[in-house]
């Protein structure tokens, strides 16, 4: 049933080229409630707005869940061990995992109203059971967390499905890397690496947004992103002026709920200003060019000097270089053309402090 749902699947999800693609990761935030995933989920699909230019901007493009099968998370004395504190759910750390995890038909569930939403649908799988809610439904992407790179095995499967990849880094190097790839493309090419630190909050030295470049130089032929777990809204723009073609951010509805993600997460007015800000970027960045725009057409007229008499000069008087300087406006000789000046009549007179136009020479 699975592959019958695959081999159907028609996929419209693109990353593509000028438009950075921005998932909003739920993770653990839900705090195990369907209604409260679907409250992130409008929040993520919320309008964004630019006041000062009044421009309309494109929302965050993904929501992401996470599904795990607890029989393949941690061993039993992990499972057991006591979970007492002010983020717990349950009295063992087993608990706690289990009261956070929405099963399959929940998935499905805020999968639809995500749609519904006009939003991609990502998925991180933990484990190879997780392949299940592909019964029900098939995701845009496929996520591998940081810590799953080394799980080869459900790399495998997962390629298997020829669902598109996206991969975080947080906790590899290229080994890690290579060895993911080396399975992967096996199957499939559609591959989107993340650039990530597996350390929540990220430390300002320990981010190394450089390594963007890196990937892009060594593994371009995969769509190259950033998965952000620094505090604030910054990096990810900064990301996408390095060439980040996606962005991860974790959201929330309110960051002081309980779980221990929900401080690190985005809140309504930080996702407002962290979208509105890698759309501006977008189109702060424009083309590899340089040139004068037309839009400063006006401010070079009014503000640019052009050449201008220093002193009176009378009709008929040769104008030589120490009888002039420059003054606003632009609309003038530039000094690089003081030669169409310089050793030229005055048809008329030309009081001090004037522009000196081509009408006014011979």
């Amino acid at each position: 049933q699975r592959q019958m749902c695959i081999r159907d699947r028609h996929h419209t999800a693109m990353i593509t080229k000028g438009e950075t693609y921005i998932i909003g990761e739920i993770g653990q935030n839900h705090n195990g409630s369907v209604d409260i995933a679907k409250l992130i989920v409008e929040l993520i699909a919320r309008p964004v707005h630019e006041e000062v230019f009044n421009l309309d901007l494109k929302p965050m493009n993904a929501v992401k869940m996470t599904r795990r099968d607890l029989n393949e998370e941690l061993t039993t004395t992990q499972m057991n061990r006591p979970y007492v504190n002010s983020n717990s759910f349950g009295a063992t750390y087993g608990e706690h995992r289990a009261f956070l995890e929405l099963n399959d038909g929940a998935h499905f569930e805020v999968y639809k109203f995500a749609k519904e939403k006009g939003l991609d649908f990502v998925e991180t799988l933990c484990a190879k059971g997780c392949l299940s809610l592909l019964k029900l439904f098939t995701p845009d992407y496929l996520k591998v967390a940081s810590r799953d790179l080394t799980n080869l095995p459900l790399l495998e499967v997962m390629a298997e499905t020829k669902i598109p990849i996206i991969l975080s880094t947080g906790m590899a190097g290229k080994k890690e890397l290579d060895d993911a790839l080396d399975v992967i493309t096996r199957y499939h090419n559609d591959i989107s690496i993340l650039h990530c630190v597996s350390q929540y909050p990220t430390h300002p030295d320990n981010l190394n947004l450089n390594t963007i470049n890196y990937l892009k130089k060594h593994y371009g032929q995969y769509h190259i992103g950033f998965s952000d777990h620094t505090i604030g809204i910054s990096a990810p723009a900064i990301a996408v002026g390095m060439g980040a073609e996606i962005i991860e951010k974790h959201i929330t509805i309110d960051r002081h709920m309980k779980g221990t993600d929900q401080p690190g997460s985005l809140g309504p007015d930080g996702v407002n200003r962290m979208v509105r800000d890698i759309r501006m970027v977008e189109r702060w960045l424009g083309t590899e060019d340089f040139y004068i725009d037309k839009s400063v057409a006006g401010a070079k007229e009014k503000l640019e000097r052009s050449i201008a008499s220093l002193v009176d000069i009378k009709a008929g008087e040769v104008i030589t270089e120490d009888k002039i300087h420059l003054l606003s406006p632009g609309d003038g000789f530039k000094w690089a053309e003081k030669g169409m000046v310089v050793g030229h009549k005055a048809l008329q007179a030309i009081s001090a402090h004037e522009i000196i136009y081509q009408n006014l020479i011979d």
